[in-house]
């Protein structure tokens, strides 16, 4: 792998219409992140999820709370990089709507994407001046005390490296970090974080056909990796090094693209050198899994990469270009609401709220019966209780067909980049209730995302709460007036 520095970065600037995603993290899952190949660094705080998109149009989405959907927010500006606060994985997030984001980025074109240059061992000189030289990429693998391995990299023209972590240095586009659940934006960031401070790093090709590799572990702001002496690491058959992080960097590339036929795919952990292996017994463990010759590093549309605190959703040019647009689905709520649902009970007329109103609940919302998906609006049946109340979720008793499960109010998901395609919404995650359409809420509802060691769980892609129920989602069922 080669590395090169482009000393004019561009600016680059997000799509409005193809906008990226950002999940919060979670009790159980990782947060998921959804980035495209325009990338602005700037501050953003408490973000549901993050997406990571090939054409690089990255903008960022916040949601409201773990009950309501995204909102999108565009950066602005150019001086801070591009800042997520995520909450802590250890506990249940809480989101807050951040008003406006400031100082969009400048991406440093650096890359990685050859084979090494020079390769020093132990504590020769070659290697003591390759490390302290800050202008020379370099990744250092300790075996013992007395032994040091030191990797030299070139420069390269054609590719750009666009890195993420934790870390807040210059060399870090896309700074992920865990809030503590509660805090204000600007507040310290969780004292424990599981998340790398410099993660990974993703290589970009400038020519076509303009793939994108990810590799774990990113070079600091002396331009070095250091893999220390408890780190997972191995010489491989052509005598070069290779290792893995402390939480490592896993990867799921989806079957048949991100569409209507899509399929989970395995979960791999991807190595400093873009090496894709299983699964080690636990996150950390120092023992690695088995090479897997027949998979790369490459990602391809709707490809999803762990950190261990969050999770990043890769969208291409071309797939964005087929999914639907905010202006869309805000005319799905349109023609959803033209049809004049009515609740069962008291006979009022249902509506959607508008996609910008997402922190309070609306009169006419919609509510569901989880269990057997009959829509309803708030009612009092049974001497239940106020509706605030209600929505923490405790099981009710469906007035139509007497199925006892959660009753919670109804949310259009409203981050496009995260539906497979562009029919309408018709069914609801369970237990949240954030409505889509079925293709899509049965491919996420199959996806199991990393969350702990060594677990992993389905959640809604719009506030990452854990599924429930025997399929994750519900078909929805409207009532008509003419019913």
């Amino acid at each position: 792998m080669h590395s090169s520095y482009t000393h004019h970065p561009p600016i680059i600037h997000p799509s409005i219409c193809h906008p990226s995603i950002i999940h919060p993290s979670s009790i159980h899952p990782s947060s998921i992140i959804h980035l495209s190949t325009t990338h602005h660094r700037s501050v953003i705080h408490h973000p549901s999820i993050i997406h990571l998109s090939s054409t690089l149009h990255l903008s960022v989405i916040h949601p409201s709370s773990t009950h309501h959907p995204s909102a999108i927010i565009h950066p602005s500006s150019t001086h801070h990089p591009f800042v997520i606060h995520l909450p802590s994985i250890h506990h249940t997030p809480i989101i807050h709507l951040s008003s406006s984001i400031h100082h969009p980025p400048i991406i440093h074109p650096l890359s990685t994407h050859h084979p090494p240059s020079t390769v020093h061992t132990s504590c020769s000189t070659q290697a003591s001046k390759a490390v302290s030289n800050k202008e020379q990429h370099s990744i250092s693998y300790t075996l013992s005390r007395a032994q040091t391995v030191v990797v030299e990299y070139t420069q390269d023209s054609n590719t750009d490296m666009f890195q993420i972590g934790r870390s807040t240095e210059n060399p870090i586009d896309f700074v992920v970090t865990d809030m503590v659940p509660g805090a204000q934006a600007l507040a310290q960031p969780a004292a424990q974080s599981t998340i790398s401070r410099f993660a990974c790093r993703i290589i970009c090709q400038r020519n076509p056909p303009y793939s994108a590799r990810v590799y774990a572990a990113g070079f600091d702001s002396s331009k070095n990796i250091f893999l220390g002496e408890r780190a997972a690491k191995w010489r491989m058959q052509d005598g070069q090094m290779d290792g893995l992080t402390t939480n490592g960097v896993l990867v799921m590339h989806p079957r048949h693209g991100f569409s209507q036929d899509s399929r989970p795919g395995l979960w791999r952990e991807i190595s400093v050198c873009g090496n894709a292996l299983t699964l080690r017994e636990t996150r950390s463990a120092q023992q690695r899994g088995k090479t897997v010759s027949s998979e790369s590093n490459e990602l391809v549309d709707g490809s999803l990469i762990d950190l261990c605190g969050a999770t990043l959703l890769w969208r291409t040019a071309e797939g964005l270009a087929h999914t639907p647009t905010v202006n869309h689905l805000e005319a799905l709520r349109q023609e959803l609401n033209a049809g004049r649902p009515q609740c069962p009970v008291g006979f009022n007329t249902l509506a959607f709220p508008s996609l910008r109103r997402r922190d309070v609940l609306d009169e006419k919302q919609p509510w569901a019966y989880l269990r057997c998906g009959h829509v309803h609006g708030y009612h009092g049946w049974g001497g239940r209780r106020h509706p605030e109340v209600e929505a923490a979720c405790q099981e009710r008793e469906c007035p139509m067909c007497r199925a006892q499960g959660p009753y919670v109010p109804l949310w259009l998901g409203c981050e496009a980049g995260f539906y497979l395609d562009a029919e309408p919404p018709t069914h609801a995650f369970v237990p949240c209730g954030h409505v889509c359409s079925q293709s899509t809420a049965a491919y996420w509802s199959q996806i199991r995302l990393p969350h702990g060691t060594h677990a992993l769980q389905a959640a809604c892609p719009f506030c990452i709460r854990p599924l429930g129920g025997d399929l994750g989602c519900v078909r929805l069922i409207f009532q008509s007036p003419l019913d």
